[in-house]
């Protein structure tokens, strides 16, 4: 991972709620910004152009894929979606912290190019809930809905390999989850090394007397 900002990537099935998760913690942590991902399904109502997804054109996106703007992209029920690879460097390359809201095909290929990235995978209570969940969205048919669940079963079996599970039964406590992963990683010695380093050069404490951390396993005293 670049020396930059720290990266999230959030992953759910259809229907759980990861985008309102993720609204809602950028909307707590203003130093957290969102990834918006290009798409070519149609907007829906209530969403922004530029904030929730840039919408473009098939022939648009498929334009950018020959010219290797994205890092990662793929097909969704017949729409193509895909996050820029120039977007992530520049937000990273800032010390920004960025959250993306990715399903798990996407992911992987995240993690590819950014290992120590998080991740994070939300699940429903129940499909039963999902199955609710989804019906009660309207606009669909019963066989795209039943298309839908069949694809959230296979998604589901990826969340082995994600860093945290949050099962979103209640949003608000789900919401606390998101946000306290975000607060846990931003506490993480790896990533305060060079802070840490800084203090200790500021007090200009001798190597002899400094204490070096212990390895994975060892019992401090």
């Amino acid at each position: 991972m670049t020396k930059g900002g720290l990266f999230i990537v959030v992953s759910a099935p259809s229907g759980t709620g990861k985008s309102s998760l993720c609204k809602a913690v950028i909307g707590m942590c203003p130093e957290l910004h969102f990834s918006v991902s290009c798409t070519t399904r149609p907007q829906r109502r209530g969403e922004v152009n530029g904030k929730d997804y840039f919408f473009i054109s098939e022939e648009t996106f498929r334009e950018r894929i020959r010219q290797g703007e994205f890092i990662e992209w793929v097909e969704n029920f017949g729409y193509l979606y895909g996050t820029s690879a120039k977007t992530i460097k520049a937000f990273l390359a800032e010390d920004y912290d960025l959250i993306l809201d990715v399903e798990s095909r996407g992911a992987k290929a995240l993690k590819e190019c950014y290992p120590d990235g998080i991740f994070v995978f939300i699940l429903p209570p129940s499909l039963s809930v999902l199955r609710s969940r989804l019906s009660g969205r309207g606009g669909e048919s019963k066989a795209e809905m039943e298309a839908r669940l069949a694809k959230a079963r296979d998604e589901i079996g990826e969340v082995l390999w994600y860093d945290y599970v949050i099962f979103n039964d209640c949003l608000e406590e789900a919401i606390d989850q998101l946000r306290a992963v975000y607060l846990a990683e931003k506490s993480r010695y790896g990533r305060l090394k060079g802070k840490i380093g800084a203090l200790l050069n500021e007090w200009k404490m001798p190597a002899s007397d400094r204490r070096e951390r212990p390895a994975d396993g060892d019992v401090l005293r």
